[in-house]
């Protein structure tokens, strides 16, 4: 009886089939396990790159340096395991300083992966980015007349002075201090007076976005003095402060009778409906007095005062209105008024 032969081929045939569905399979296990590595790598890096971008933006606002916003980008990086320079990894910043601050961060990163390096591809590149604009408040909607420094209010916005603190004026284009105050139309023109009284009557209303560096100071246009009245017309049985002028004769560059002369100061707040009330600034009792006093007129109080007083090598010097104090002198003008 005859048989036929068998077939060597054959069973090599199913073995390459066979090893060629086990790489198959491997492959797509691979895939499916690095596939999810890597997703939760990126979800990391995304994490780090958005951290990163907006802590550079809030060091460029402080510091107004790339440098160290740069350097602040990376350190937040590298704290979420993202490194310049380490296995591969990179995190570039660039900044965009046209219309407040924009800064870009790109982390780009290898994940290396477990399983599909065996088929070739032992390493993927991954790349995030982020952008954080920061800036300053840029709009302002039925605005008042002034603006206050920002040394007036603390880091998280909120306000240094939360109880009754007096506010004045150096007559600047800017507050010059943390309790100054200046003129301000947010740049729809000059500062003047009419439209600033037409502001403090609510017939004009300023509704503006301001350009980044644009300018909206009062040009210095003075110090409005004919709004006084407008106290009377506006804010009629409306209770508001006495105002006090600290009437020392003096300014940073010289006596006032020289530089601007404000006198006789009573006589111009009387001309507009005040009741001016001139006292001894130093006299506690008159002052007190002056305050506590009823009327139907706005009042206003006119303290005469002697610049340093009571202070030996202070007294009535000009120069003191700037000069920094040594431990020293600090010492010796306690001591003095103590």
């Amino acid at each position: 009886m005859l048989s036929p032969a068998p077939r060597s081929g054959a069973g090599g045939q199913i073995l390459a089939i066979f090893a060629v569905v086990i790489v198959a399979l491997l492959a797509v296990a691979g895939l499916a396990l690095d596939g999810g590595s890597v997703f939760a790598h990126r979800r990391d890096s995304q994490n780090a790159v958005d951290l990163a971008a907006l802590a550079a933006a809030n060091d460029y606002l402080v510091n107004q340096s790339e440098d160290a916003a740069r350097t602040r980008a990376r350190t937040v990086a590298a704290s979420n395991h993202f490194t310049h320079g380490t296995d591969g990894t990179t995190v570039e910043v660039t900044f965009d300083a046209t219309n407040g601050i924009k800064v870009t961060v790109d982390v780009g990163s290898i994940h290396h992966n477990s399983i599909v390096g065996v088929i070739g591809m032992p390493t993927w590149a991954v790349g995030t980015h982020a952008a954080a604009l920061a800036g300053f408040p840029d709009t302002a909607f039925g605005a008042g007349p002034f603006i206050f420094s920002a040394e007036a209010f603390q880091t998280d916005g909120t306000p240094f002075f939360t109880t009754e603190t007096e506010f004045g004026t150096g007559n600047g284009d800017i507050p010059e201090g943390a309790q100054d105050v200046a003129w301000t139309n947010y740049g729809t023109g000059n500062v003047e007076t009419d439209v600033v009284r037409a502001m403090m009557a609510g017939t004009t209303v300023i509704d503006k976005t301001i350009a980044f560096g644009e300018y909206i100071g009062q040009h210095n246009n003075g110090n409005h003095v004919s709004l006084y009245d407008g106290i009377n017309t506006y804010l009629q049985d409306v209770d508001v402060p006495v105002a006090i002028v600290d009437a020392n004769g003096q300014q940073a560059l010289g006596h006032t009778r020289d530089v601007l002369d404000l006198e006789p100061i009573p006589d111009r707040f009387s001309a507009f409906g005040w009741d001016a009330v001139e006292v001894d600034g130093h006299d506690v009792d008159a002052l007190a007095a002056a305050l506590e006093a009823s009327g139907d007129q706005p009042r206003v109080v006119i303290a005469r005062t002697t610049f340093g007083k009571g202070v030996s090598y202070m007294e009535g010097l000009v120069k003191w209105h700037y000069w920094p104090m040594s431990d020293e002198d600090y010492e010796q003008a306690l001591a003095d008024v103590g």
